[in-house]
């Protein structure tokens, strides 16, 4: 039936008895009843003010504000009050029934999204479960730091400045890396106990101050030179008689190099560090801790001997570096732990260096892969016999220019220069 016939007559703005708004005269929905949809026939006001939801109640640009329902009072004030609401809504881009005249009756907010919600818990779990991780791992890294052995006076701190090579200036750092077989170095509060230890490799480490050159160069351990103190004799024999502190006094002096610091590799315990990785492959060939070793120790049946173990040392280690950061063992939590188990039985340090500084020093260089590190072996000049022993002559000639790049912190350059000796190849006996 149509209705509007019956309520021609009515004003515009008016209710019926029952409360329920009327239709205008001139045909057209009041605001209230157009933002309702035709969803409140029979109910009126007395159902929204006890909280039904509909339509009306979701703002037009989905910002989720909140909207009123008018009451009984509101509807009576005529069509000016309607109106206005309605002129005000179109002008701010909302619902014509949000309003909510003086005493009309509000209802209940809508239903809020909950997204954001859900969206923030799942932000607190990842940021919680970062956060323990991040707390996991850098116990794990103290405690693997802490295990590592610190050398009381690996430095030759005894002498002058005056007496030693200036420092690299900036942030530019020298290591020097001395291999063993085992574990010969006396325990902290120890005297040194001359002949008992010896050292097979020596690797003078020069990192730039950007982080962005890493050179390692092998001395020979048969190297002919003068020990402070005790005469000429091999390099090796500097460790023997004073440990590392106349070691470093005895590289510094041949060099002109200033070491930084001293890290001491066993090569024994190279095979759980290996194993811990999961094994490295070497030349094509996949290698455990057990043939791996065997690898960096053989010399006898190498045609070159010493010169051709160092390759092979030098090789290892650059596989060694690949197959840490390229097999996913930093990310992998129970490779990453037995990784730092085995970092103690492998490496001691001299007691000047903190975890703090183990810490900035692996992180600077988190990004060195091992085919962007530079190995090459001191120059020499050839062999020869003195007192009775096959020494190895280094070529000091050659070698100037080597020592004056380190020094100057200036390895990049150098390296692409005719004077540079020949670096670590791909293929190595």
């Amino acid at each position: 039936m149509d209705t509007r016939g019956d309520t021609g007559g009515a004003a515009a703005g008016s209710t019926t008895a029952g409360g329920e708004r009327t239709e205008r005269t001139d045909g057209t929905d009041s605001p209230d009843s157009a933002g309702r949809a035709g969803g409140e026939e029979g109910g009126g006001a007395g159902d929204r003010a006890e909280g039904q939801d509909d339509a009306g109640d979701i703002s037009p640009d989905g910002d989720g504000a909140d909207t009123s329902a008018p009451g009984p009072a509101d509807a009576t004030a005529g069509s000016g009050t309607a109106t206005e609401r309605a002129q005000a809504a179109e002008a701010e881009g909302d619902d014509a029934g949000g309003g909510g005249g003086e005493g009309g009756t509000r209802t209940p907010p809508r239903r809020r999204r909950r997204w954001p919600l859900v969206v923030a818990a799942l932000l607190a779990l990842v940021t919680g479960a970062t956060g323990a991780a991040a707390a996991w791992l850098w116990w794990e890294t103290d405690e693997a730091l802490d295990s590592i052995e610190r050398i009381p006076d690996a430095l030759p701190t005894h002498l002058p400045a005056s007496a030693q090579p200036p420092r690299v200036e900036g942030d530019a750092q020298v290591y020097l890396l001395i291999g063993v077989d085992d574990d010969q170095a006396p325990d902290p509060g120890e005297r040194w106990q001359a002949g008992v230890a010896r050292s097979d490799t020596m690797m003078l480490t020069q990192i730039s101050a950007d982080r962005e050159t890493v050179s390692v160069v092998s001395l020979p351990r048969d190297t002919w030179t003068e020990i402070p103190g005790a005469g000429e004799a091999k390099l090796n024999a500097a460790y023997s008689w004073g440990g590392p502190a106349l070691l470093v006094e005895t590289v510094q002096n041949l060099t002109g190099v200033r070491v930084d610091h001293v890290a001491i590799i066993d090569w024994s315990g190279f095979r759980a560090f290996t194993d811990a990785v999961g094994g490295v492959t070497v030349d094509g060939e996949r290698m455990d801790g057990r043939e791996a070793l065997d690898y960096v120790r053989e010399r006898k049946s190498l045609p070159g001997g010493d010169f051709d173990r160092t390759r092979r040392q030098q090789n290892f280690l650059r596989a060694l570096l690949d197959q840490t950061a390229g097999s996913g063992t930093l990310t992998d939590p129970g490779r990453l732990t037995g990784l730092l188990g085995t970092v103690g039985d492998v490496v001691s340090v001299d007691d000047q260096l903190s975890n703090g500084d183990l810490r900035s020093l692996a992180w600077d260089l988190r990004g060195i892969r091992g085919d962007e590190v530079n190995f090459m072996n001191a120059p020499v000049a050839g062999t020869d016999r003195r007192r009775g022993q096959s020494v190895v002559l280094l070529d000091d000639e050659a070698a100037a220019p080597l020592w004056e790049a380190m020094r100057d912190d200036a390895m990049a350059e150098f390296l692409t220069t005719d004077e540079a000796p020949e670096q670590l190849g791909d293929e190595v006996r």
